[in-house]
């Protein structure tokens, strides 16, 4: 008994001594397999970390040019200075060599390499070449540079909002080169060396070479010879008018390209004021894109244009081209009374048809329009222009605009929409929808690069506006496009005209709003214009914030756009340009 109970005994002790060795050995298999196979690479890559040191190589970032591949962004070529103290045999010499070629501090330095644990400190960033030249006579051990790019823009504040800049790292932080940075940062490689354990370069050692990939170039759409017309006209407007802000864009209304795009005050982007985070907010913000205002009288181009798709569509609502409007100047609409700017003393904005109440810019007129369209046929125009939503263009922080629920909006807040209350948009957003009512009735989706493409040549991607979805027909367009043309030849925006240019526009006048009421003595200021009215090639829209002295759109904002037309004829017939 007692003999089989020490056998059965004995056997279990057996099982569990090679349960014990089987799963040892099935755990050393799995950790060996884990090891070889899964860990590999980190392995690998600890061992080459360890027994190398490495040099980083920059990738030199892309430059960007306007349309005719003249340089706007460019790269400046600067240094990163580094040391490493195991490799260091004379520390005191290395840091007065390094502290009188780089201008840093000796006594610093010198503690650094005594102390600092780290097998590489960086001494140096952003040196130029001839400092680098400098140290290198001298054959330092345990110094080594590496190439850094900074950013270089040949011509300083001009569309300094729109390019945007890096940060210190040459990260795109604002504007295209932010919006961009997959493209332009290009990839990083390296210089490896190899090290004993405690840092020392090997001597007869062989150095691995990761080349950098650089980044690909931006070929805009802007027209730099366009951009300094505009940058040029708005400067003398902010110099007459003092206003807070000025802001411009002009499309190619065929496509949606933008050719220029200014706002005013800017800054020197070689010169960027880091130091004052929210002087540089304001400076680097892109207005025409972000910021969002009440358009007042240059969204009657809207109203006019679906006003006439919808009268020849058979729309018995919509007003013909030869209706009379009356001629009151007011009109009651939910107890609220809408006024003309004009008292109508002397006949003035009598028998007016649509025609002459573009002219006149008549609140009236289009408060009629609005009403007379209803609420659910005149916001599927609204829609179909692009208010309220996005454009869609290649740059970041786009604003949405404001515009009021269909649901929520009552026949008087439909009756100022007519004529450009009760609705805020975006100028870019204003600029593609007046493009869209003429340039034959095709909206695009506008953009700033027209292709990104290597130094070799090879085109990674083109960028256009789409095919464009119709909103009104081309009939509809035509016709808004003539009677505009009207507005600038015999209306409100004479001053924008040129002899024989056939320049079409609408001027505006906005009030502005703060805190919920009517801000005394502060307008917004505004002309939207194209030519040739025909067969439209260019469309500008400017606009003034709060402009001292005078406030008037057609004073202040319409010359501003004129002198930019004439600049942009005088370019296409080779004669010379003041800028």
């Amino acid at each position: 008994m007692n003999n089989d109970y020490s056998i059965s005994i004995l056997r279990k002790r057996l099982l569990a001594i090679s349960v014990a060795i089987t799963f040892l050995f099935c755990f050393l298999c799995g950790r060996y397999l884990y090891v070889q196979v899964i860990w590999q690479q980190e392995l690998a890559a600890r061992a080459l970390d360890q027994w190398t040191r490495e040099i980083p190589l920059v990738a030199e970032r892309g430059v960007i040019t306007d349309r005719n591949g003249e340089v706007l962004v460019a790269n400046d070529t600067a240094y990163t200075v580094y040391a490493r103290a195991n490799a260091i045999d004379d520390k005191e010499r290395t840091a007065r060599a390094l502290s009188s070629a780089l201008s840093v501090d000796e006594g610093e330095l010198l503690n650094k390499l005594n102390t600092v644990r780290a097998s590489e400190i960086t001494v140096a960033k952003k040196i130029k070449k001839d400092a680098v030249a400098t140290l290198t006579e001298q054959s330092l051990d345990g110094v080594y540079y590496s190439r850094d790019n900074l950013r270089y823009y040949p011509y300083g504040d001009l569309l300094c909002q729109t390019l945007g800049f890096t940060s210190s790292d040459n990260v795109g932080t604002t504007g295209i080169e932010r919006y961009y940075e997959q493209y332009l940062a290009g990839k990083n490689g390296e210089l490896l060396y190899e090290t004993d354990l405690v840092g020392v370069e090997l001597k007869n050692a062989v150095a691995a070479y990761l080349p950098a990939e650089n980044g690909l170039n931006l070929q805009l759409t802007v027209d730099v010879r366009i951009q300094m017309l505009v940058e040029s006209s708005l400067r003398e407007t902010v110099e007459e008018y003092s206003p807070v802000s000025a802001e411009c864009i002009v499309l190619d209304p065929s496509n949606f390209e933008v050719l220029a795009m200014a706002n005013y005050p800017s800054y020197d982007l070689n010169e960027i004021p880091r130091n004052d985070i929210e002087l540089l907010n304001s400076l680097s913000r892109n207005r025409m894109v972000c910021d969002i205002y009440e358009p007042g009288s240059t969204f009657k181009v809207i109203t006019a244009a679906a006003n006439v798709e919808e009268h020849l569509r058979g729309n018995s609502s919509a007003f013909s081209q030869t209706h009379i409007f009356p001629s009151s100047r007011t009109r009651s609409v939910d107890s609220t009374t809408v006024k003309c700017w004009s008292n109508h003393a002397n006949g003035k904005h009598s028998n007016q048809t649509l025609s002459d109440a573009l002219n006149n810019s008549c609140n009236p007129c289009f408060t009629d329009i609005a009403m007379a369209l209803g609420k659910d046929t005149f916001y599927e125009y609204l829609s179909a222009f692009g208010f309220g939503r996005k454009t869609g263009l290649d740059f970041g922080g786009e604003a949405y605009g404001l515009l009021m629920p269909k649901g929520a909006v009552r026949g008087c807040d439909l009756a100022r929409i007519g004529f450009g209350q009760t609705v805020a948009v975006t100028g870019l957003q204003l600029a593609c929808a007046t493009a869209a009512a003429i340039n034959g009735g095709r909206y695009y989706t506008p953009h700033i690069v027209r292709r990104i493409y290597a130094s070799d040549g090879y085109t990674e991607k083109e960028i256009d506006g789409g095919k464009g979805r119709q909103v009104i027909s081309a009939e509809a367009s035509a016709i808004v496009a003539k009677m505009l043309e009207g507005v600038v030849s015999e209306g409100s925006g004479k001053k924008a005209y040129i002899e024989g240019a056939h320049v079409g526009g609408k001027t505006g006048t906005a009030q502005k709003f703060q805190d919920g009421r009517i801000a005394a003595g502060k307008y917004v200021s505004s002309f939207v214009g194209f030519f040739p009215a025909d067969a439209p090639r260019y469309l500008a829209l400017v606009i003034v914030d709060e402009p001292q002295g005078a406030y008037y759109g057609s004073v202040v904002a319409a010359p501003c756009a004129g002198e930019i037309f004439q600049g942009i004829l005088a370019l296409e017939e080779g004669t010379e340009v003041n800028i």
